[in-house]
């Protein structure tokens, strides 16, 4: 059973998109750790995503990725066309005055939760800050399903509130590597307006979870999403809530989304 007396709860970007989506999901994953069967072809996309990762993140630290490169084509395409798309990217800062970083780390605590968020890349300088993230599946979503994941609300939100950057000049740039043709971007631009709505979002969907797990301490289940709701058509956790009209098929061939793609820790 959860304390949440004695410690923070540590969420991410990824819990938060599951806790609003469905809480009752968010119980048997992340308090019960009950485990959705692996699809191969999932693992196999999250496998070939993290050693993307770990190429940038390798480059970032000027170590030496050409063994990399030479051993997986795949990488090798990846790396070829995002360098033809965004050579500045790739181009080590001349001055002093700009920071990089590649698997930048930071927290903010809320109420009793312990935020966290991890960038690909940062780049700041005196006049603004750019987060950057690499996704590696092959269609990048619509702009306004992306603007509305808590990937993107959260990464902006946290950087403005632990530097001294005014929201205005913090962006976030999502890479699609793998698009068809080449590489593709979707870029916001952070405001005030939007800091302001994230905050009171983010402080009411803390406060129903706080309450959630004060009743949970009392063997009160989590809610559940609307009978007929398509969050269960491909959640593995259909026949465990009583949600018979899910066919066996797609229970056991759940399509990701961005959704369910949690961030890669290396």
């Amino acid at each position: 059973m959860l304390s949440t007396t004695t410690q923070l709860l540590r969420l991410s970007q990824g819990q938060l998109n599951l806790l609003e989506a469905c809480p009752r999901k968010f119980q048997h994953t992340y308090l019960e750790q009950l485990n959705s069967p692996t699809n191969p072809e999932h693992e196999e996309r999250q496998t070939l995503g993290s050693r993307f990762h770990l190429l940038m993140q390798q480059r970032e630290m000027g170590l030496p990725i050409d063994s990399f490169l030479q051993a997986d084509p795949q990488l090798q395409s990846w790396m070829a066309g995002f360098a033809d798309a965004a050579p500045e990217i790739l181009m080590s800062a001349t001055d002093n005055q700009t920071f990089r970083e590649s698997e930048h780390y930071r927290t903010l605590q809320i109420q009793n939760y312990l935020l966290t968020v991890v960038y690909d890349l940062l780049i700041a300088d005196n006049q603004q800050a750019q987060i950057l993230d690499w996704k590696t599946y092959p269609k990048p979503p619509h702009k306004r399903k992306l603007e509305s994941n808590w990937q993107t609300r959260l990464y902006m939100y946290v950087l403005a509130e632990t530097s001294a950057y005014s929201p205005e000049n913090i962006s976030m740039t999502y890479w699609f590597v793998q698009s068809e043709g080449k590489p593709q971007n979707i870029k916001f631009n952070y405001n005030t307006t939007q800091h302001i709505k994230i905050t009171k979002k983010l402080n009411q969907l803390l406060n129903q979870l706080t309450n959630w797990l004060a009743d949970y301490q009392n063997n009160v289940q989590f809610p559940q999403v609307a009978e007929g709701s398509k969050t269960c058509d491909y959640c593995t956790f259909a026949k465990r809530c009583d949600r018979t009209s899910v066919t066996e098929e797609t229970a056991n061939d759940p399509l990701p989304n961005i959704d369910s793609i949690q961030e890669v820790s290396l």
